[in-house]
């Protein structure tokens, strides 16, 4: 029987992020059938939002340069949202272009050195990009949400104050997204770091719902997903197998695994719509895709508790 200290709600949405923040940081280039394997492996173990590629430059990114493909061949699903994260309108038209009903996922970047260094601009103009993406989007019939990047700490700059953070959440929430994501993109929060800020932008963006993207950089990962969601978080970023980094942040490690995830909030009580034992055998698929061992931790532990 699992011991049940649910935080503030019983339910959290899952994002697999496997596809795209998984894979774009690795050296090896997947081939475009295991992207869409991968994809479809989600779904059967439960997932039903799925990040399944970037439309950026295959110069900068090309572990995405088959974004197309992708989504030409993704499964037609009327239940499962597919998001494609984009930096700006031209990959917001490409996203829009493949006819695959998308979720536009933009990027806000909270500091200038990492926004220039990530998409070319300033912190202020990834705001306005964010929002002129969230604005065609919706002119489109499509539905966008935003992610801001480095909210606590900056791989350049250092400490983000919590005040910037929340004035770029209320700017980029006035254009109508349909959650506004946290992200710790280099690994540095800690869970009052986490719970602290969670709580000031969900209250700043009520009733626009709050997720978060950790990274596992400093094995603070899990930690800040428990705190993330006692302070209100409705959703949670993660990849399978614990894969992904960042591109522009130097030694930023894994996402959080989804697999060590699912097992925490399970086992609290907290329902994700996830089938742990799916997830494991895709693990399990996946590392030989990538032919080596994935940093997830439950996938290679012993079950628990023991089947009869």
């Amino acid at each position: 029987m699992s011991t049940n200290i649910s935080p503030n709600h019983h339910a959290v949405e899952i994002v697999e992020v496997g596809p795209r923040d998984g894979l774009q940081n690795e050296q090896a280039i997947v081939s475009t059938a295991d992207k869409v394997r991968l994809i479809e492996k989600s779904i059967d173990a439960g997932s039903r939002r799925i990040e399944v590629a970037s439309f950026v430059n295959p110069r900068r990114v090309p572990q995405m340069a088959d974004a197309d493909e992708v989504c030409a061949a993704l499964p037609g699903r009327d239940d499962v949202t597919y998001i494609g994260l984009v930096m700006n309108l031209r990959g917001a038209e490409r996203a829009a272009e493949t006819g695959r009903n998308l979720q536009l996922g933009a990027v806000a970047v909270s500091t200038d050195q990492f926004a220039m260094a990530n998409q070319g601009q300033t912190s202020d103009g990834s705001v306005e990009s964010a929002k002129a993406i969230i604005t065609y989007a919706q002119s489109r019939g499509l539905s966008a949400q935003c992610t801001i990047g480095a909210s606590f700490g900056c791989p350049f700059e250092g400490e983000v104050e919590q005040d910037r953070v929340v004035a770029m959440a209320k700017s980029i929430a006035a254009a109508g997204p349909v959650e506004i994501a946290l992200a710790d993109t280099i690994g540095v929060a800690n869970p009052a770091h986490v719970e602290q800020l969670v709580k000031r932008v969900r209250d700043a963006i009520d009733p626009l719902p709050v997720r978060v993207h950790f990274h596992n950089t400093r094995g603070t990962g899990l930690a800040n997903v428990w705190a993330a969601v006692r302070a209100g978080a409705q959703t949670v970023d993660t990849a399978l197998g614990g894969l992904g980094g960042c591109p522009f942040a130097k030694g930023s490690a894994g996402n959080v695994s989804s697999e060590d995830v699912i097992y925490m909030l399970e086992r609290a009580g907290i329902s994700t719509g996830m089938n742990l034992d799916a997830l494991i055998a895709a693990n399990s698929w996946l590392s030989g895709v990538m032919n080596k061992k994935l940093p997830g931790l439950v996938a290679i532990a012993p079950a628990f508790p023991q089947q009869a």
